[in-house]
C-alpha cells in the first residue's frame, strides 16, 4: 500500500473512531484542585554569550500543570518556550528554581517524561514495530509485553497495519504517529511535545489533531504543547500559557473552556484565540524592535 492509499485509509478510519467520547471532558474537569502533576517554582536561565556577556533567557517562571491537563505554551521566536521543555525533561538545568514532577525535584531525564521534537528522531533502519520496541528494549521491558504494547499503541494511532513497514515507506502524518505510539510506549506520566506538527500539511495537521486529542482522552496523559500556532493551541488546549519576549516571563494564563471537540476553523476558536494574539502581538513587535531598531508597523 502505498504512503497516499494508507493516509487516505487512515483518514476515513479517523474520522469513525475520533469522536469525542461523552463523560471525557467532564472528568477532567473534576480535576480542577488536583495537586500539581508538574510544577515550575521560580525558574530563571541565564547563559553566557560568544562576546562573555550574560544573556538571561527565562526569568522567575511560576507554572503547575495539573495531571492529565492539556497545556499549550505560545509566545515570539526566541522567548524561551522549547527551553522550557528541555528543563522539564532534564536535559538542560536552570540558572535558580525547581522543576518538580509529583512534587519530586528533577535532576536529569527520566522515563516519566518524553520529549518529542519536531525532527522525530526515528531510526530509519528500523521497522515501525522495531522504532516502536527501541525505548521498550532499552529500559528490559520482556520481549513478550513489547510485543503486547508495540500492538496496542500502532493499533491506538491507527498504524497496525504497517509494522513491518520502514519510515521511508510512510507518509510524514504516519511518521509523526510512530513517534507518538513509541513515546506512549515507555508509558510516561508527561508527554512534551515541541511543535510536532508544524511542518505538515495543513490536512495532515488536522487529522493529527483530532488523533491526538482522542489518545490524550484515552490515556488520561499529562500533555505539555509548544506551537507558534495560538489557533492550534487554542484547538488543543485546557489552558494557554503566554510568554513574554526575552527574558521568557509568563505573561497571561488563559483558561479554555470551549466545549470539546473543537476544530481549527471553529468561530468560538478563532475569537479566542484572536484575544491571545491581541497580547501576543506586543510581544512580537519587541522582538522586531530589537532585531530591527524599530517598532513594527501595527
Amino acid at each position: 500500500m502505498t504512503p497516499k492509499a494508507a493516509s487516505q485509509d487512515i483518514f476515513s478510519e479517523h474520522r469513525s473512531a475520533s469522536r469525542w467520547k461523552p463523560g471525557a471532558f467532564a472528568i477532567r474537569e473534576g480535576r480542577e484542585n488536583a495537586l500539581a502533576k508538574v510544577e515550575l517554582r521560580g525558574i530563571s536561565l541565564s547563559y553566557r554569550t560568544n562576546d562573555g556577556a550574560r544573556l538571561l533567557a527565562l526569568d522567575d517562571i511560576n507554572l503547575k500543570v495539573r495531571a492529565g491537563e492539556f497545556l499549550c505554551i505560545v509566545g515570539p521566536s526566541g522567548c524561551g518556550k522549547s527551553t522550557l521543555l528541555h528543563l522539564i525533561a532534564g536535559l538542560h538545568s536552570a540558572t535558580s528554581g525547581s522543576v518538580l514532577v509529583d512534587q519530586q525535584s528533577v535532576t536529569g531525564p527520566g522515563t516519566d517524561r518524553i520529549l518529542i521534537f519536531q525532527e522525530l528522531g526515528l531510526f530509519p533502519w528500523l521497522t515501525v514495530a522495531q522504532n516502536v520496541e527501541f525505548g521498550m528494549k532499552m529500559k528490559g521491558v520482556p520481549k513478550a509485553e513489547r510485543e503486547q504494547k508495540i500492538e496496542k499503541y500502532l493499533r491506538l494511532v491507527h498504524l497496525a497495519k504497517f509494522q513491518g513497514s520502514y519510515t521511508h515507506q510512510l507518509s510524514g502524518g504516519m511518521r509523526q504517529r510512530v513517534a507518538l505510539a513509541r513515546a506512549l510506549a515507555s508509558e510516561p506520566d508527561v508527554l512534551l511535545m515541541d511543535e510536532p506538527f508544524a511542518a505538515l500539511d495543513a490536512q495532515t495537521r488536522d487529522i493529527l489533531h483530532d488523533e491526538l486529542e482522542r489518545i490524550w482522552a484515552e490515556t488520561g496523559r499529562t500533555i505539555i504543547f509548544v506551537t507558534h500556532n495560538v489557533r492550534e493551541a487554542v484547538r488543543l488546549g485546557d489552558r494557554v500559557a503566554l510568554l513574554t519576549f526575552r527574558p521568557g516571563r509568563v505573561k497571561r494564563e488563559y483558561a479554555i473552556e470551549l466545549q470539546r471537540p473543537r476544530h481549527l476553523e471553529d468561530v468560538s476558536v478563532a475569537q479566542t484565540a484572536r484575544e491571545i494574539l491581541d497580547d501576543l502581538r506586543e510581544e512580537i513587535n519587541k522582538s522586531i524592535e530589537e532585531q530591527y531598531g524599530y517598532e513594527a508597523v501595527q
